[in-house]
């Protein structure tokens, strides 16, 4: 392929026209150093996963101890409130990220993505090492709001992990980005679970007396804190992937348009996109995407509640490190699924068909867990981990799929826009999410007796039911796979 500037004479049949090339601007820069070369940019990718990871340890690393924490700091004038309370202060980052997602991306579509991503990393040292050492209840709800509000990472870095890579390489960056969230939404609450309340599960490392005795949940926190700084130095080395030409950003170069013109974006449809909201394709998977994250969020908040829950609940009476070594192995074991198994079946079958059937097997396999409280010991310890584990191999398939549909549904220059809608619909979501489990628990842990079904196989039956809804959003008329994105 030659590398002269694209305004010369058409490209022979098999070749690309390779961009203009303007001195000075990052994205000209990295995309012909994608153009140029086949392979894997694992650097980059590298870089990318590490950066996702940290940012999103917080997010729900505080779930297997807020019971705890919410009882310590004395809101709560009953046991059966606990969970009410507890939602609430789940719900406050999701909640005040709603209000950030789309500004956060209308930055990274004008000032680049590193400096977002750079931003978002620093907010989480900061308040996330606040949130750690909160005295009160408030504190604790205005801390995790404020980490929300700043921390912007995740529309941006969707949107870089495809303009990083060549076009067949696309579907492993957004996997990576996925998996690194999917295995941060395990390992941080592993986090929370192992570290929090040091003063009572060591009491030969840490003194009561200590800052970890008098804060006993800082420790988990300032871990996250400790990591995500390492994060941020990795940053430096991030190449920039947004076109400045003469300080303004540019339209996406042939090389952009031809890819999304692979991905049925053509013609009229491509000038439809411009206005986002009329984008079917691209609206229609963020609905579905924020239908799964309802589902997951509510899920992650009633399983951490519930398993430390009192067997006179019908919980699991299991303690936080209980719960934190469940989420361990399930963090674990999605690493290795998306490294080692998910690359073979987008092989064989594509990224986007695996999504029906993940969330046919994650609806069975969740009728099954208020039965668990029937079991003890090691059959309960073995079946809570395998449950676990395929649960959120399940989510991180769901989640790969509808990110790949939505950052093929849009051009270079919209994707951080378009991103940054998606995060404001899915933190929507996700606030209403712990908040409605919260109380929903709260309301099941009180009517164990006296209906149809006892309160716990009717909390998890509300969660199953929000998955079966986007279950059906996949089918026509509301959403209709494109013969590209079959094979995709």
């Amino acid at each position: 392929m030659d590398g002269g500037v694209g305004e010369e004479a058409p490209p022979a049949a098999g070749e690309r026209e390779a961009p203009p090339w303007h001195e000075g601007c990052p994205g000209c820069r990295q995309e012909r150093k994608v153009l140029a070369s086949d392979r894997i940019p694992y650097r980059e990718f590298v870089y990318i996963w590490i950066s996702c990871l940290c940012s999103t340890l917080p997010v729900q690393s505080l779930f297997p101890y807020l019971y705890f924490m919410i009882r310590d700091l004395k809101i709560a004038k009953q046991e059966q409130d606990i969970g009410f309370y507890a939602g609430f202060v789940g719900a406050s980052y999701f909640l005040a990220r709603t209000l950030s997602s789309v500004p956060w991306g209308i930055f990274a579509d004008k000032y680049g993505r590193k400096p977002c991503i750079l931003i978002s990393i620093l907010s989480v040292i900061v308040f996330n090492t606040l949130f750690g050492l909160s005295t009160s209840y408030w504190m604790a709800i205005v801390t995790r709001g404020l980490l929300g509000l700043l921390c912007g990472i995740l529309g941006p870095i969707k949107a870089y992990a495809t303009e990083v890579c060549r076009k067949e390489h696309q579907a492993l960056g957004i996997s990576l980005v996925t998996s690194s969230r999917a295995i941060a939404l395990v390992i941080g609450p592993a986090i929370g679970g192992f570290l929090a309340q040091p003063a009572e599960k060591y009491p030969n490392l840490f003194s009561k007396k200590s800052i970890f005795g008098r804060f006993p949940y800082f420790l988990p926190s300032f871990v996250i804190s400790i990591l995500a700084a390492g994060s941020c130095i990795a940053c430096i080395w991030l190449p920039e992937t947004l076109h400045f030409h003469d300080d303004e950003k540019v339209e996406a170069t042939d090389e952009l348009k031809a890819q999304v013109a692979d991905s049925n974006l053509q013609g009229g449809k491509a000038q439809e996109s411009k206005n986002l909201l009329k984008n079917w394709q691209l609206m229609s998977a963020v609905i579905i995407y924020c239908i799964f994250c309802l589902h997951d969020t509510a899920y992650l908040e009633t399983f951490s509640l519930w398993a430390v829950s009192s067997r006179k609940f019908r919980g699991l009476s299991l303690t936080s490190q209980d719960v934190g070594i469940v989420l361990a192995v399930s963090g674990v074991s999605v690493l290795v699924y998306q490294l080692a198994v998910y690359p073979f079946v987008v092989k064989y079958f594509g990224a986007i068909r695996p999504l029906r059937p993940a969330a046919v097997l994650s609806i069975i396999l969740l009728a099954a867990y208020p039965f668990m409280a029937n079991l003890h010991e090691t059959e309960l310890k073995i079946l809570i981990n395998v449950a676990s584990l395929l649960k959120n191999v399940f989510s991180a398939t769901i989640t790969t799929a509808c990110n790949i549909i939505q950052n093929t549904a849009v051009t270079q220059d919209q994707r951080g826009v378009a991103n940054g809608i998606s995060v404001t619909f899915m933190s929507l979501f996700k606030g209403v999410a712990p908040a409605a489990a919260g109380i929903l628990f709260s309301w099941a842990e009180k009517h164990m007796t006296g209906l149809f079904l006892p309160g716990d196989q009717i909390l998890f039956l509300m969660i199953n039911m929000v998955s079966f809804v986007g279950l059906l959003l996949t089918f026509k008329p509301f959403f209709s796979m494109s013969s590209s994105l079959r094979r995709s």
